[in-house]
């Protein structure tokens, strides 16, 4: 068996070649393959249109997945929690629904664009409560006023007729399932995570080269050259931050040189691919910055939270509520129902009895 070595290549496959084998001499080009998304189109928007098995419809975007990207960046997750927090704060319960079922479709629906209740009935064939079904694993059938519960293949509950109620965000492309608002910015939430995760394995690797120390300099001998190199691995571990002494008689300008390479991680604009990519996710919910504790970068700041909160809940939150009202036409009954805005609370106000 010939001697061979191991050889890593650029896509991470290991090939063996001979241990005799000798880079071809002279400069050598190569080029990366075309960028890929996170979640490609065949991928992310997997249905071109909705499907059926006979049964129910399948959503147009996979459900599961939107369930994964629901904390793909903490300005995404956040924007949602604050739009939740405020509905479930003006949220009036009702001996129909309590704020806990409440929260949880109001969730559903702000990240996945469907949100389903069941309602139960007494005796008399009238509404006595409503219960949350998750929107991940409630598909349309295709009869009508038919809903299926599908969380693992063949085991499957049926609602009972006209028994669920649907709301949704309406698509342009279809009218089964609702989309979330956000589908725009999602390429730029995964390049929010994926600009994190590089800077953090780069920091979490330990092995990336942090420069070349290119010594030309024909005045030192191998014993210098020796020591030089004892000198720099005993710089690592604790203390490593340490200065480093040469004297070389008689050199030239040129015969040391320190060439950085780490330096590329500070040149790959981490921060301005986070702020860009923040926006797009903001723009997508429109969410003020300031409600979401981000600190601004300027003298100026973004303007009072009070008034951001008055437009925001005026612009977006009352639209919302909307939506969730029409469980009350649909019900026959005031299961729903939000108290106006009352704007911030002040603290000093508060009496203690």
């Amino acid at each position: 068996m010939s001697d061979t070595i191991a050889a890593v290549s650029v896509d991470g496959s290991v090939d063996a070649v001979p241990a005799d084998y000798s880079p071809k001499k002279g400069a050598t080009a190569f080029a990366f393959g075309d960028p890929e998304p996170v979640l490609d189109r065949t991928d992310m928007l997997a249905c071109l249109e909705v499907w059926s098995n006979g049964r129910w419809y399948q959503p147009p975007v996979p459900m599961a997945k939107l369930a994964r990207v629901h904390r793909v960046s903490p300005h995404h997750s956040s924007a949602i929690a604050v739009k939740r927090n405020m509905l479930v704060r003006s949220f009036r319960p009702s001996r129909w629904m309590d704020r806990s079922t409440f929260k949880r479709w109001a969730v559903d629906y702000l990240a996945t664009g469907n949100g389903y209740v069941e309602r139960i009935d007494n005796l008399a064939r009238r509404p006595m409560t409503f219960k949350h079904s998750m929107a991940v694993y409630t598909r349309v059938g295709i009869k009508a006023g038919q809903f299926y519960f599908v969380k693992d293949w063949g085991k499957e509950h049926v609602f009972r007729p006209d028994s669920v109620h649907h709301i949704m965000e309406y698509d342009i492309g279809q009218e089964i399932y609702g989309v979330p608002e956000y589908l725009s910015a999602l390429q730029s939430a995964f390049l929010n995570e994926a600009a994190t995760l590089f800077r953090r394995r780069y920091y979490l690797n330990g092995s990336h080269a942090g420069f070349v120390f290119y010594l030309s300099e024909p005045s030192m001998d191998d014993d210098d050259v020796n020591d030089i190199r004892t000198a720099l691995r005993d710089s690592k571990g604790p203390g490593n931050f340490r200065n480093l002494f040469m004297h070389a008689p008689n050199g030239k300008k040129d015969g040391v040189q320190i060439i950085p390479i780490s330096e590329v991680a500070a040149k790959d604009e981490f921060l301005g691919i986070k702020n860009t990519s923040r926006d797009d996710v903001l723009a997508a919910h429109r969410v003020p910055p300031q409600l979401l504790g981000i600190i601004p970068q300027t003298n100026g700041g973004f303007g009072p939270v009070k008034d951001a909160s008055e437009t925001f809940f005026m612009n977006e939150i009352e639209p919302l509520q909307a939506v969730f009202l029409e469980l009350n036409d649909w019900a026959g009954v005031e299961a729903v129902a939000f108290d106006p805005y009352q704007g911030p609370v002040d603290p000093s106000a508060r009496r203690i009895e």
